[in-house]
């Protein structure tokens, strides 16, 4: 496939932080190609199977992991790049990768650890992603971290735009190996970004109905829905309600990555390189107004109905209070943690801390539930909902 020319050629990749003159080639791969398979090769990856999306620790088998989530994400992202001429590899890598720093229990899990850190920097999970694949998940003899490309790297770092105050994880990782954090990302990560917005939006109906969250017939008068919906009934009236709400999700991801093509598609007029696209000072990857505007409103009643849903807040409360009850068994007691987290415990602070955190952000909800129990001799009730 030919690149467009605002694409991000692999061919004129910047390189990795680490360059390796004894490197061994596996296989004709381009350089984000090679980026993909590190992600899906990775350990942060597959512990992604256990992690929230949306519910904590659920118990159905239907139910959305971050690992299923991410997929449908690369699934999306994959389609649009290819519509627009941008380099399907890098924005796969990007989609799958992008969940990769969230601790267990999803942002409860984040809310729990940066209120821990408060005198450490804080915690933050986007920052936390490429810390993790650029420092912790280590599985190489010649370097810490996977050693991504740098297109790779920036576009986890601004995916969501330019970080104008990025935390202390963010801030080390760029003076090692500068990522640009003034300007915008790549179009592959803008791409990513919006595919995510497209995923959840749309999957987390298919969940929420499923657990009895959300009310049919309210979801179903939404402004963003009911167009759709009406389409569907007139198109398959006979058919199984479970049929029918599966068509509508499928519609209505079908009509989100149109309009951003469209709109993206117009946008791009007269972008010439991916530098230009960098400078753009804008995000040049959108929605239509209005399509901008409607998903702006659904997002809304989702946190309304679902999100911050009265047994969700407080199956959140529950997890946030298991993962400050394990920092503060691990910072009293750091024998607990295992041998080679021990080994490498640093001295002082904040350092210390953060190490705990790091420990801590890797874990899967089912580990932090198991470790949880063998410290305190109970099993914490009520953290799955569904």
């Amino acid at each position: 496939m030919t690149l467009a020319p605002y694409a991000s050629d692999p061919a004129r990749s910047r390189g990795r932080e680490f360059a390796l003159e004894n490197a061994v080639a596996r296989g004709p791969r381009s350089a984000y190609q090679r980026d993909r398979d590190r992600i899906i090769h990775s350990m942060s990856f597959r512990r992604l199977r256990y992690k929230t999306q949306v519910f904590v620790a659920p118990d159905g088998d239907h139910y959305r992991v971050r690992l299923t989530h991410s997929l449908e994400v690369a699934q999306i992202a994959r389609v649009i790049a290819r519509i627009l001429g941008l380099d399907e590899d890098l924005t796969e890598a990007l989609a799958l990768a992008h969940d990769i720093g969230h601790p267990p229990f999803g942002h409860a899990g984040e809310d729990a650890l940066d209120a821990a850190l408060h005198k450490a920097g804080g915690f933050d999970h986007n920052a936390h992603c490429l810390r993790t694949l650029m420092r912790l998940d280590s599985p190489y003899c010649e370097h810490d971290g996977l050693n991504l490309t740098w297109e790779m790297l920036e576009g986890l770092a601004k995916h969501n735009g330019p970080v104008s105050k990025p935390n202390w994880a963010l801030t080390e990782l760029d003076a090692a190996y500068a990522l640009d954090l003034q300007t915008h990302a790549s179009l592959e990560a803008q791409v990513a970004s919006l595919s995510d917005d497209i995923a959840y939006d749309n999957h987390d109906i298919d969940d929420g109905l499923r657990a009895g969250f959300l009310d049919i017939d309210e979801l179903l008068a939404h402004p963003f829905v009911a167009q759709r919906w009406i389409e569907v009934e007139r198109r398959y009236p006979g058919a199984p309600r479970e049929r029918q709400l599966a068509e509508l999700i499928r519609s209505q991801i079908g009509v989100m990555v149109n309009d951003l093509v469209a709109q993206t598609s117009a946008n791009l007029d007269g972008v010439g390189s991916v530098e230009d696209a960098r400078a753009a000072g804008r995000p040049l990857v959108s929605f239509s107004a209005e399509m901008a505007e409607a998903e702006r409103g659904f997002k809304r009643f989702m946190y309304d109905k679902l999100y911050y849903h009265p047994d969700q807040i407080e199956t959140a409360r529950r997890a946030r209070a298991v993962l400050a009850e394990l920092y503060s068994a691990y910072s009293q007691e750091p024998v607990l943690m295992e041998e080679s987290w021990i080994d490498t415990l640093p001295r002082y602070e904040p350092d210390r801390s953060r190490h705990i955190a790091d420990y801590i952000a890797g874990m899967t909800d089912r580990f932090a539930i198991s470790c949880h129990a063998r410290i305190y001799g109970r099993t914490p009730e009520g953290l799955s909902n569904v």
